[in-house]
């Protein structure tokens, strides 16, 4: 068993560094995925509302620990408060509902999965939401991060989650969380991969005593299903000439050295694989060292291109969140 380190929390709690993501696991074969990968050794589960697959992944949690492979005090679940329940009424109840979804009393970690409030749509109506009310239609709630932030800090005081934190926010919101938040976001989740460094956030965080967790680690690769036409003329990065000389130099795969050139870093990584054999890779990524000169050989392929964002998925003229 790969003997992943932790990042310990400023909630206190410690944090496994390499998790597995849930995001795209279909659920069909989301509980046997769970499963599969406690097995092969991992504990933090990173889900979301979003995902419409949190009831399948509880029910391969369930079966691990009537298994005795794991406890539910040995994982770590982290989930997400979607953008129509940012109202400070809507988050409780949804929780709730994750919770029940999931099968737990409680969430390890639970993020605002975007800076972004729209309009409340009601989980008997359609779940998960969306971005959109109706159609294509894009309704903006008033809720502001603040009346959010604080029902996350009643989330802790009730027992609902041990750390709150973010995800996808940019330095100035994140300023200005910290001016009103009582209790300090524990972590920031951003897309960070060698084409979108974001150096300057990341220096942030550190000085805020923020860890970071890194999603799409391998660029391009996970958005290549969306037609994005700027992923699919993008070089994958586990086909860079420069990567794969430095995955032969450590007889590593390029997969790896992604990884652990995040993970070197600080930052901790949430890959997945609905593959064992990967699934092992992934998580013995941290079981060997880059030099200083290949990781610096690695963060200048930084071109600033960022995928997860609303405009790339369907047409809008009202959500530029990294804008």
């Amino acid at each position: 068993m790969v003997q992943v380190p932790s990042i310990k929390l400023s909630s206190g709690y410690d944090m496994p560094q390499v998790g597995f993501g849930l995001w795209k696991v279909d659920n069909a074969i989301a509980a046997k995925t769970v499963y599969e990968a406690i097995k092969a050794g991992y504990r933090l589960f990173d889900g979301a509302c979003d995902y419409g697959n949190e009831v399948e992944c509880g029910q391969g949690v369930a079966q691990a620990i009537k298994e005795g492979i794991v406890t539910r005090e040995e994982l770590f679940i982290v989930s997400k408060l979607w953008n129509t329940f940012h109202d400070g009424e809507r988050v409780e109840p949804i929780v709730k509902k994750q919770l029940a979804d999931w099968g737990v009393d409680y969430f390890d970690l639970y993020l605002i999965h975007f800076p972004v409030a729209l309009e409340y749509v009601d989980p008997s109506v359609r779940y998960p939401p969306g971005w959109h009310y109706e159609g294509d239609e894009i309704r903006p709630s008033k809720a502001t991060i603040q009346e959010t932030w604080t029902a996350f800090e009643s989330l802790v005081a009730k027992g609902h989650a041990r750390s709150i934190g973010i995800s996808n926010f940019q330095a100035q919101l994140i300023y200005d969380l910290l001016r009103y938040a009582k209790i300090r976001p524990a972590t920031l989740q951003i897309e960070h991969h060698p084409y979108l460094v974001q150096q300057e956030l990341l220096n942030l965080a550190k000085r805020e005593g923020i860890a970071v967790t890194a999603y799409s680690s391998f660029g391009p690769a996970s958005f290549l299903e969306f037609n994005m036409s700027h992923a699919s003329k993008l070089t994958p990065l586990i086909e860079d000439d420069g990567i794969k000389a430095i995955a032969a130099k450590y007889n590593k795969d390029a997969s790896q050295v992604l990884l652990r050139w995040a993970t070197q870093r600080g930052l901790a990584i949430i890959p997945k694989s609905t593959r064992v054999s990967l699934m092992v890779s992934n998580l013995s990524s941290v079981e060997f060292d880059l030099s200083e000169k290949d990781i610096a050989t690695i963060s200048a392929l930084d071109r600033g291109i960022r995928f997860n964002q609303p405009s790339n998925y369907f047409p809008t003229e009202l959500l530029w969140i990294f804008g």
